[in-house]
């Protein structure tokens, strides 16, 4: 993309190397030593199974490569053919994969294939995947849904902002996997209404982004709650000393795989900075978002996002704000006017940097840089996924 003002830093995407450290029983390699806090990665004691090659030559229920058929899928992406087969097998694993890797299906295809023919039994799953976010949550819940269905698995989402009776009712009826965000499930197995006395699988997707929101507490509490024994997954794209911690606590040998970040669909994200005094860069962003196409544009805070969308709505742009303060419901019809182009401005602050998945969207816009550089790297992972192309503009 071109625009009338100067630019500079455009580059091909090069994240920063290093990962989570092993737990003392296990080898693990040295430090990385990199600026951003990670450590080595694991080095696995059990070697892992080859990778797949195909979906056809996994060992699970044919219901579900009939479905993965149905969508058009047929060869597992980088992520699902190194880990799946481990996973099937009842191997822990640990995961450290760019957004839009396809990571949602590598755990999530595994926790299915083993919950088919089961029963679900009142207020106790099978299975729990915790996500940091409530769109992300959802986002988990849709995509599994067409799997699940096909070998009978009944799900719940369990989030905050929305009645917390209707989700107590559904897992009183019985559900085989729960996907929540930690608090929410706190919430409910305190009252009773989830016990996971039963649970023989646990995943923690973006694992980094829900340490650095403060739900290790309500992690760890629900963790401990989950039998010994059972499998564990944990995905993260940046694995720091929280996520470090948790690997080393709860995952046993697991089989490691890392996607490097500097390859693959990232390399075709392009980004830009573009410098801009103060007091032009509300019509710099207006000009961006007034393109044809979607764009998501970034702001630190709740008020700020608010009067963005306001002054696009007034020059025209069809803009929305999306952020914490805003109701459930709102968010959810939000994202889909979104996604259905009805909006094509969406105007976040970091609540939207996980677990947006639109296609097509070619294009991120930081009109407050961010201060951490997992937040750039989220934020700019709503774009270029599984792929396709995407620009991410700094002002």
């Amino acid at each position: 993309m071109s625009h009338p003002y100067r630019t500079t830093g455009t580059s091909r995407s090069r994240p920063s190397r290093g990962y989570g450290r092993q737990r003392p029983r296990t080898p693990s390699r040295p430090r990385s030593g990199g600026p951003s806090g990670e450590f080595a990665l694991p080095v696995t004691v059990t070697p892992a199974l080859p990778a797949a090659e195909s979906f056809a030559a996994l060992d699970m229920p044919e219901a579900l490569k009939r479905t993965l058929a149905r969508q058009g899928l047929t060869t597992p992406s980088e992520i699902q053919a190194a880990t799946l087969p481990n996973s099937l097998a009842g191997r822990d694993v640990l995961g450290r994969s760019r957004t839009g890797s396809g990571k949602t299906l590598a755990f999530g295809l595994a926790l299915l294939a083993g919950m088919d023919g089961r029963t679900a039994e009142p207020r106790r799953p099978l299975a729990v995947v915790l996500a940091p976010t409530r769109e992300l949550a959802q986002q988990v819940a849709d995509s599994l849904e067409p799997y699940a269905r096909s070998v009978g698995v009944r799900t719940a989402t369990v989030v905050g902002g929305m009645p917390i009776h209707r989700q107590a009712r559904s897992l009183r009826q019985g559900v085989h996997l729960v996907v929540a965000t930690p608090g929410r499930l706190r919430d409910l197995m305190e009252r009773g209404d989830c016990v996971l006395d039963r649970v023989e699988s646990a995943v923690l997707d973006e694992a980094d982004q829900m340490t650095d929101m403060g739900f290790m507490p309500q992690v760890t509490a629900i963790l401990q709650e989950v039998p010994a024994g059972g499998r564990r997954m944990l995905f993260s794209a940046t694995l720091d000393r929280n996520v470090d911690t948790l690997v080393r606590r709860f995952l046993n040998d697991p089989v490691v795989h890392s996607v490097d970040l500097s390859e693959g669909a990232v390399s075709t994200m392009e980004h830009h900075v573009v410098h801009v005094s103060p007091a032009e860069k509300k019509a710099v962003a207006t000009r961006i978002a007034a393109r044809e196409g979607r764009v998501i544009m970034f702001l630190d805070t709740k008020r700020a996002v608010d009067r963005m969308a306001e002054h696009l709505l007034a020059s025209g742009v069809l803009a929305a704000p999306l952020h914490g303060g805003r109701s459930q419901p709102q968010r959810t019809r939000t994202l889909d006017q979104f996604k259905r182009g009805d909006v094509t401005a969406l105007i976040a602050t970091n609540v939207a940097a996980r677990g947006i998945h639109v296609d097509g969207l070619d294009l991120v816009v930081n009109i407050d840089p961010p201060t951490d550089h997992k937040d750039y790297l989220h934020r700019g992972g709503r774009t270029a996924r599984a792929g396709e192309s995407g620009n991410v503009v700094t002002l």
